[in-house]
């Protein structure tokens, strides 16, 4: 994974330099290589595609739910509960506020991002990470699209758990986020026409919110400031490469995301082991 001789392409310049340069001689940016490992994480991200990644993860833990409390598939024959995962196998994967927040799991409003309570949850929700994901990567670039998404999705939760501490979980957090990107991208840009339509999006998704039962709307709204911030944060694409710094951030995120995973299965089967 270290490299600790040889070329790499400057993360911040794009122009071929040694892996052991303290500076890059061109743009001046400091350790390029960060120590050896710059070209392992150029590796990671730069075929890093975000939302098939997301696509794939939210549908095997949607499966790993469902096989865990398999009694509590047929709870529901509504068109909203059909194919429901329980309440245990949910927390036992990184559900979101109630018990989890009140027994500190702060890493939940990470891991609750790629959990879902049904069968028409998980699709519509991954039909729009799979719209709306592809704009922001093309924009923004993919590891600024993944801090993105993951930013505005945990803030949205943080605005829940704060406002009403209830279980939540769901990408739709991140969803408003990946919109305030894109309206963000549009201002910046001075696409009116693109901006508005956007706009419109968002608004009917937020009086949706208010119509269908059992939606956060606070992580709606929470999302799409968090969204909005990180945003306005970065750099778009044809502006500059995105360099070592976001591609740190985004693989820390990442992997605070999988250690979560894995803490909220130890820590909930070890409650419910020893109420």
């Amino acid at each position: 994974m270290r490299k600790t001789s040889g070329a790499m392409i400057c993360p911040n310049c794009g122009k071929l330099i040694s892996v052991t340069e303290e500076r890059c001689p061109f743009c001046g940016v400091f350790r390029p290589g960060m120590f050896g490992y710059g070209p392992a994480l150029q590796k990671v991200f730069g075929g890093f595609d975000f939302p098939h990644i997301v696509t794939v993860v939210c549908v095997v833990l949607y499966i790993v739910a469902l096989a865990l409390q398999p009694e509590s598939i047929m709870g529901g024959f509504n068109l909203f509960s059909l194919l429901s995962p329980g309440n245990r196998a949910l927390y036992q994967l990184g559900m979101t506020g109630g018990v989890a927040w009140r027994e500190g799991m702060w890493w939940t409003v990470l891991t609750a991002i790629y959990l879902h309570g049904g069968l028409m949850h998980i699709f519509f929700n991954l039909m729009w990470v799979r719209d709306l994901g592809p704009q922001v990567v093309r924009l923004f670039g993919s590891a600024r699209g993944f801090v993105i998404f993951t930013i505005a999705g945990a803030a949205g939760f943080v605005v829940s758990n704060l406002a009403g501490n209830t279980p939540s979980i769901g990408a739709s957090g991140s969803i408003f986020g990946l919109l305030a990107a894109l309206i963000v991208y549009g201002r910046r840009r001075g696409g009116s026409a693109m901006t508005r339509q956007l706009y419109q999006w968002a608004i009917i998704m937020f009086v949706m919110g208010f119509i269908m039962p059992n939606v956060n709307n606070w992580a709606h709204a929470g999302g799409f400031a968090g969204g909005w911030v990180s945003a306005e944060a970065m750099r778009f694409s044809d502006e500059s490469r995105e360099g070592l710094g976001v591609r740190l951030l985004a693989f820390g995120l990442l992997a605070a995301t999988a250690a979560g995973f894995v803490m909220s299965f130890i820590q909930i089967t070890a409650m419910i082991a020893n109420p």
